[in-house]
């Protein structure tokens, strides 16, 4: 089973670029996205269900353009169901969780902490219901989570570990919420295949960051530990252009 996961920090926009065309090379059996900003009714029913997939959003709640995440698939889930049981932790249109017969699959779009105070309290809090969560859907059968988690887990995620020891995405509460998750049984599937570094999912806009590699790696796709077996490959694509992240990919047998 293939799966992709692509913060598209926008739809609309990507939608107009290089999506479709993306779409039908991908022969992916399920695509994750998220950052969509839309709401439903912004897009047509084609663009609803690109190209043979059928798919499920998840809006935020009161905000245009906001947030958001959206799950495109070939193979009918089980069950489909949207947002943190926590309701402190719902509206914004974060969470899709569907469910295959061999585990469930989360697409997530965390919180960004942005430059501290209410933000960076409402992502650790975030972080925390989302364990707790994860951990409910596990003691049924096996999870995989994707998307964008606003935060490199080690220095050898982003390419100016230092300069950015203060920065929302690289600090120390963030990361050890990383090191809890690893600890609780989930498998970063990209470093099964890749130790090395240099490899990135988002470059800023700005600086020519992209051209330059100067990135980091925040976009994951991780597996419960009962599924580590399961991995046949992962990748990071950052050759696709149209948003400042680029796709992350997943193979599992079965």
């Amino acid at each position: 089973m293939k799966l992709l996961s692509w913060n598209v920090n926008g739809f609309r926009a990507v939608a107009g670029k290089n999506f479709l065309d993306w779409l039908r090379a991908s022969a992916a059996d399920v695509v994750c996205l998220q950052e969509t900003k839309l709401w439903p009714e912004q897009i047509t029913e084609q663009e609803l269900h690109p190209d043979g997939y059928t798919g499920v959003w998840n809006s935020h709640a009161t905000r245009k353009g906001y947030s958001g995440v959206a799950s495109l698939f070939t193979r009918k889930p089980l069950s489909t169901s949207f947002g943190l049981p926590d309701a402190r932790f719902r509206g914004e249109g974060r969470l899709i969780c569907l469910e295959y017969e061999r585990f469930y699959l989360c697409n997530v779009y965390f919180p960004n902490g942005q430059k501290g105070g209410e933000r960076l309290r409402f992502k650790l809090g975030y972080y925390d219901a989302f364990l707790d969560y994860a951990l409910e859907l596990r003691k049924h059968k096996p999870v995989v989570v994707c998307g964008d988690f606003n935060t490199a887990h080690k220095e050898i995620d982003l390419a100016h570990p230092a300069a950015n020891a203060h920065t929302s995405g690289f600090l120390p509460e963030e990361r050890q919420w990383l090191d809890r998750f690893v600890a609780a049984g989930f498998v970063d599937t990209f470093r099964l295949f890749e130790p090395g570094g240099g490899h990135y999912t988002w470059w800023s806009y700005f600086t020519k960051a992209r051209e330059r590699n100067v990135g980091w790696r925040i976009d994951y796709f991780f597996v419960s530990e009962e599924l580590r077996g399961a991995v046949k490959r992962a990748w990071i694509e950052p050759g696709v252009p149209g948003s400042d992240h680029c796709p992350v990919g997943l193979e599992l047998d079965g």
